[in-house]
């Protein structure tokens, strides 16, 4: 009985495969394919990894960090040249617009108060806690999105544009997490995807 029961469970899984449901988006994303990708050394780069984990950064956000900049700090140019929603702070390039419509600490202010964000540049602990409010409140990927492309990627996260920077994050992440024991967490390497700046 038992055989005839599994027999009838691999008879009929294929057919369940192929009648699955394609989500109505999918052919608007092309195959995905990974931009160059590798690793070089940055003194004192461990040090500021160790930072960001005792305020309790987790591989994701050291990955989004180390994609962000170099040295995985805030000494881009003040909003990353940017104003109104559209400026960046901290180590991940926060967009004040995603951050005042997600966490408490912002609510209520308006494109007008982005100069409100430049204390994430000073405040690593900070920085962190919000980046962890902001993606409770949108989910991880619509945070994805709304993170590389602001509101039109709020409103159009499928992308294909979004999928190149998550899927370059997530390589990051997993070769901090998976690779050399974990020992990169805190060493001085720091690994890269070429995704292109917006």
């Amino acid at each position: 009985m038992r055989f005839f029961i599994v027999s009838a469970a691999v008879v009929l899984l294929p057919g369940l495969v192929i009648g699955s449901p394609v989500p109505e988006n999918a052919t608007s994303i092309e195959a995905r394919t990974l931009g160059q990708t590798g690793s070089y050394t940055v003194s004192g780069l461990g040090a500021r990894k160790k930072q960001l984990i005792a305020c309790g950064a987790n591989e994701l956000d050291m990955a989004i960090a180390m994609l962000e900049t170099e040295r995985m700090s805030t000494d881009y140019t003040y909003g990353d040249g940017k104003s109104g929603d559209s400026a960046n702070f901290g180590v991940f390039k926060q967009n004040w617009g995603m951050l005042r419509q997600s966490v408490s600490r912002y609510s209520g202010k308006s494109a007008n108060d982005y100069n409100t964000g430049a204390e994430l540049n000073s405040n690593l602990c900070l920085d962190i806690s919000l980046r962890h409010e902001s993606m409770n409140h949108f989910g991880e990927g619509l945070w994805f999105a709304g993170h590389r492309n602001g509101a039109s990627g709020l409103a159009n996260p499928n992308t294909q544009d979004i999928q190149n920077y998550k899927d370059g994050v997530y390589w990051i992440r997993n070769q901090l997490q998976y690779y050399n024991n974990e020992a990169d967490m805190t060493s001085d390497v720091r690994f890269w995807v070429d995704v292109p700046a917006i």
